[in-house]
């Protein structure tokens, strides 16, 4: 039975979505609830789960595709039929084989010569081996892409393959790639060589079920102990003498040794030449097998990886299923530089006073790459409201000395009451939040259709995070009903999802004013830019000691060292004049500088 994949509603507002990626391929198997494929929308990207186990019949729309809510994205087989009919031949097939199998053994050693230095004569072969096993076809790699260049082969014929472990590499005229195993087994026959071009849906290669091509291979190890080169040069004949050590543990107690003791007596023959060319073989999979443990990575991160030394079996991957990214490599080729400067730090004399940090050159420079959707969305908002708006900024210098020790003294017991951490924002927030009830020309919206304007009557803050696709504002519905622990679970709970990329359209729509910390990375204070639909933002600066001349009722003016940071409130001119911005950034500076904060902390 068929079962249809629509594109279902992504968020209050979103009405059409965009195929970034499909993360099967048609022919491949899934599962029910597995990710299937990527979809953007102008609020977040987001995965799509495949509704039901099966076999990715069909994929009715491509990547980089727009298409309503709803509307029909790829079609799922759930083999009720399929396993009945695959089953069916290869019963018809065994008993074929079994009699094929009993002529092998005295045809084996002359076949073997003839097999490895011909494997693409495997072909005619195919019909034999593919029908035992799984064809390895080339996956549709883009919308205008018909052919992909096969460029290296991760895996040899007679290797053990993982499902989904990278199985070769395709390089078409967009893009390099790597296509992954669709099934665990043994890697039978390679169709298309190394520098060959083959179409889309062609069969690349066939992979056997565990255990086929090792049965055969048992045969030639028995009777023949002095065929020893043979041995050194098919090393899918040494796999069977691990898998089935068990039938004949007394026989091949001798013949393990064997092999050892004759070619450490015998290395003078020419059968000890070609020792080094197995050898060969496992330095080119030598960074695969490293990186067998990880996750699936890219030409790309695999390239940038080696080009700064990082092993990827060591590297924790923060994409999809796990898979390592480039900025989990560059990510950890800085932690390993820090790592190796430190002790250099420790080792430099402490008088030397405050040094320069060392500066590393970007592994970016000089690179030309594909502008992320993300990053396409973030523009088109940010020109937008530029374009439809008459912004400018006001700031204000806040004294914040109070909030700070008050931090200072409750955080401890407020993280393990709350379970969160006590930063400065919840203060900032809340501050914003009550300003805003006093002053709702900034938390309004202006209805240019209808020529009309939204005072709005809930306090909905969009919170500024820095993730690593980019800027990203989740919004705390309410803030205006919260205390200062709601509002730091709620900040918490919001940031969490965007980096690990659980944020739901939902939790990206309807903020009515936004917040943004631009001092948290050092600046001192930002003209951020007013989001769409909206008539305020405000940008908090860094926090900074400064000596300040302070008003004492009873030192009179004095300096002292405070604590002090800017506020900057951007604001849409047409609606909000530079009096109501001033009358706001007052009121949550008068609000931040009473600090009256004590019992919703806990002191």
């Amino acid at each position: 039975m068929a079962v249809s994949v629509t594109l279902p509603a992504l968020g209050e507002s979103v009405t059409e979505g965009t195929v970034t990626r499909w993360l099967k391929a048609e022919g491949e198997r899934v599962e029910a609830d597995e990710p299937l494929l990527e979809v953007s929308t102008d609020k977040v990207d987001t995965e799509i789960p495949a509704p039901a186990a099966g076999v990715l019949a069909s994929i009715k729309v491509a990547e980089d595709e727009t298409v309503e809510v709803g509307a029909e994205l790829a079609i799922i087989d759930d083999g009720s039929g399929a396993p009945a009919a695959e089953s069916a031949p290869a019963q018809a097939e065994a008993p074929a084989e079994a009699p094929a199998a009993q002529p092998e053994p005295a045809a084996a050693p002359a076949q073997e010569a003839p097999a490895q230095e011909a494997p693409q004569q495997a072909a005619p072969a195919a019909p034999a081996g593919g029908a035992q096993g799984t064809d390895v076809v080339l996956p549709a790699l883009g919308e205008s892409v018909t052919e992909g260049t096969v460029t290296r082969w991760l895996k040899e014929v007679g290797e053990e393959v993982a499902e989904d472990e990278p199985l070769l590499e395709v390089s078409t005229d967009k893009v390099d790639t790597e296509i992954p195993a669709p099934t665990a087994g043994t890697l039978l026959e390679i169709l298309v060589g190394e520098d060959e071009t083959a179409e889309v849906g062609a069969k690349l290669a066939v992979i056997g079920q565990k255990g086929t091509a090792p049965a055969q291979a048992e045969a030639p190890a028995a009777p023949a102990p002095a065929q020893e080169a043979p041995k050194q040069e098919a090393p899918k004949q040494e796999a069977p003498k691990q898998e089935a050590p068990a039938p004949a543990p007394a026989p091949q107690a001798p013949t393990t040794p064997a092999p050892q003791a004759v070619t450490t007596p015998a290395p003078d023959p020419v059968p000890a030449a070609p020792a080094p060319a197995p050898a060969a073989a496992p330095v080119t999979p030598a960074p695969a097998a490293g990186e067998a443990d990880a996750a699936y990575v890219t030409p790309l991160v695999r390239k940038l990886a080696q080009e700064n030394g990082v092993n990827l079996a060591t590297v924790k991957g923060t994409g999809v299923g796990g898979r390592i990214r480039k900025q989990d490599v560059i990510a950890a080729a800085e932690a390993a530089k820090q790592q190796q400067a430190a002790p250099a730090a420790a080792a430099a004399p402490a008088a030397s006073g405050t040094k320069a940090p060392a500066i590393e050159a970007s592994p970016l420079r000089g690179q030309t790459v594909k502008m992320p959707r993300m990053r396409k969305v973030i523009g088109d908002n940010m020109m937008k409201a530029l374009h439809g708006q008459a912004q400018l900024t006001s700031v204000v210098e806040v004294d914040i000395t109070k909030i700070m020790r008050m931090r200072n003294k409750a955080k401890d017991a407020f993280a393990q009451r709350e379970g969160v951490k006590l930063s400065p924002m919840p203060f900032f927030v809340k501050a914003a939040v009550q300003a805003l009830k006093a002053h709702p020309v900034v938390n309004a919206r202006i209805n240019e259709d209808e020529g009309t304007i939204t005072y709005f009557d809930t306090e909905n803050i969009g919170i500024a995070v820095d993730a690593e696709k980019g800027l990203m504002t989740p919004v705390i519905k309410g803030a205006g009903d919260l205390n200062i622990a709601g509002i730091a679970r709620k900040t918490a709970e919001l940031a969490g999802k965007v980096r690990t990329n659980k944020i739901s359209p939902d939790d990206m729509s309807g903020a009515t004013f936004t917040i943004s910390n631009t001092g948290s990375r050092g600046a001192l204070f930002d003209t951020v830019i007013v989001p769409p639909n909206q008539v305020g933002i405000l940008g908090i600066g860094a926090t900074v000691k400064r000596p300040v001349v302070v008003d004492h009722p009873e030192l009179g003016e004095t300096i002292a060292v405070r604590h002090m940071t800017y506020l900057a409130l951007s604001y849409d001119h047409r609606l909000v004049d530079g009096a109501d911005a001033a009358r706001y950034l007052t009121t949550v500076k008068q609000i931040l500088e009473a600090g009256e904060f004590e019992t919703e902390i806990g002191l």
